[in-house]
């Protein structure tokens, strides 16, 4: 999910690097580029990541 949300991120600070925007007090297409590095350095460390695991193998519960 973090990987994703990286991603738009890294959309629009290109988008804004592009067309050269600022938006209110210093936030530019380079701020959108570090916090969308700061997002996937998260997602890389396994944070917002949610498994089931099951402990009977792979082939889950299956009995016959």
């Amino acid at each position: 999910m973090l990987a994703v949300v990286a991603a738009i991120i890294f959309g629009l600070g290109f988008l804004f690097d592009l067309v050269n925007v600022r938006i209110g007090a210093g936030i530019s297409g380079t701020t959108f580029m570090l916090l969308g590095l700061c997002l996937l350095a998260l997602h890389q460390a396994g944070v917002g990541t949610a498994s089931i695991r099951s402990y009977s193998g792979w082939r889950g519960r299956t009995r016959r």
